[in-house]
């Protein structure tokens, strides 16, 4: 029986994604009974951020599955993009939580609550021990946007959490019970802040943009640079997957036996495997000098137009 790297991979993140539910959902049920006792928005904020954690944390774990299934006819790579799915879908929850939160505490600013404040900082201090540890752990798969996302939530977490530590503090020193509300209006914007990368990011790999860092001027020099390679067209890079990109583009080059050409084939794969980390690439040699018209490439001679291709997965 041959196991993949991956498929270890993925058996290690699937076990730490569910202690890390267990958890956040032990620490939800605390937060609302605390709250709930102490009278603390902040703390009641801190369950519904928690309960966004939670969820990311619960479709990061089926995207981590769904990862793991084999190609087929109908899904040629595979389920790479459930785990961007989840992370998309995980930034729009942040918002809306934010968005809520910034709602009652308004309310509560205009009509301020007596609050527990020692209830707040035990509860809290709980909550920055389990959170930072659960952040800890999710940086061992930081380069995964889907584990990015959930490590986002969780990093946001234990600064809000360390927040409402340094609130209790406060309000058992001066009374100011309006210094709850303040808090999760903080919360709120450390929220709302944390989702827009991963929003953007996520939301850039579905629309199958370039992927972040890399750019194509760069990359087409670098082809350009090779050997025999004579000029570099119609090139696309575009992510699979968080950490899967692919290429494709077609490659001027002169009239010469497929024997040759394959060696340039294989330099140009090569470069962009070590120097971009692209590794599945679909690249088309032209053995005519090519112009760019609208997208296409057109032979500037009237002869025939020869074609090789190159795959490479």
């Amino acid at each position: 029986m041959h196991v993949h790297a991956g498929d270890i991979s993925n058996a290690k993140t699937s076990r730490l994604l569910q202690v890390s539910l267990a958890v956040t959902l032990a620490y939800i049920v605390l937060l609302v009974i605390a709250g709930l006792r102490a009278h603390s928005l902040a703390l009641l904020s801190e369950a519904g951020h928690n309960l966004t954690d939670f969820i990311a944390l619960l479709m990061s774990w089926g995207a981590v599955y769904l990862q793991s299934r084999p190609p087929s006819a109908r899904k040629t790579f595979g389920y790479n993009r459930a785990g961007v799915l989840a992370a998309f879908i995980n930034g729009l929850t942040l918002i809306l939580i934010s968005f809520y939160i910034w709602y009652e505490a308004f309310k509560r600013l205009q009509t301020p609550v007596q609050v527990n404040a020692h209830v707040m900082i035990w509860v809290a201090a709980a909550g920055v021990v389990m959170n930072g540890g659960i952040a800890l752990l999710l940086m061992r798969g930081h380069r995964d946007i889907n584990l990015r996302s959930a490590l986002l939530h969780e990093i946001g977490d234990t600064l809000s959490t360390a927040a409402v530590i340094a609130g209790g503090v406060a309000i058992a020193l001066t009374g100011q019970h309006w210094i709850d509300p303040a808090l999760s209006v903080g919360i709120g914007v450390m929220i709302l802040w944390s989702s827009i990368g991963i929003i953007r990011e996520s939301l850039n790999i579905l629309l199958e943009g370039t992927p972040s860092g890399m750019e194509l001027d760069r990359i087409q020099h670098a082809i350009c640079d090779i050997p025999g390679v004579c000029s570099v067209h119609d090139l696309h890079v575009w992510s699979i997957g968080s950490d899967t990109h692919s290429l494709s583009c077609h490659v001027g080059i002169a009239d010469m036996p497929a024997s040759a050409s394959a060696g340039i084939l294989a330099a140009v794969r090569s470069m962009l495997g070590e120097r971009f980390q692209i590794h599945h690439t679909t690249i088309q040699f032209e053995l005519n000098v090519c112009e760019v018209g609208d997208g296409c490439v057109i032979p500037v001679s009237s002869g025939p137009h020869e074609h090789s291709h190159g795959h490479s997965h």
